[in-house]
């Protein structure tokens, strides 16, 4: 048995603002967004150009049974991974369109890695060679 990994789907508190931050700050292009009657909730897929893999945003009302309030996220373990060129770089434009920053640059085994936090503490990745490699 083969497995491909497809999608991940993080819960957010607010959904206007986590598309803003994911499409506007990281470059993503929302695919398909919904909304989901049964639970009175909405999700969106977006994805990064290039990529296959999709992140799927999932938004449900305080109230609802998937709401699994109060809000928590993930502890630094939880993150998402994205792959640059200049990690510095990346760090840097993250930060001054509003990123929050969680770890300045650095280097580790054959990479350099960086982390930035999304609207809901969690932890983005970055990752790609060190300079001069």
């Amino acid at each position: 048995m083969r497995y491909t990994l497809a999608y991940v789907g993080i819960q957010v508190r607010n959904l206007e603002r986590s598309i803003s931050f994911y499409r506007d700050v990281l470059g993503m292009r929302v695919v398909r967004r919904q909304r989901v009657p049964e639970t009175d909730g909405e999700w969106a897929e977006l994805r990064s150009a290039g990529s296959k893999q999709m992140l799927e945003l999932n938004w449900y009302p305080d109230g609802s049974k998937f709401f699994t309030g109060p809000y928590r996220n993930g502890d630094e373990l939880d993150h998402i991974a994205f792959a640059c060129a200049d990690v510095e770089r990346a760090y840097g434009e993250l930060i001054a369109k509003g990123a929050r920053s969680g770890h300045p640059p650095f280097a580790e085994g054959g990479s350099m890695l960086a982390y930035v936090e999304d609207p809901d503490g969690i932890w983005i990745e970055l990752s790609g060679p060190v300079p001069g490699d």
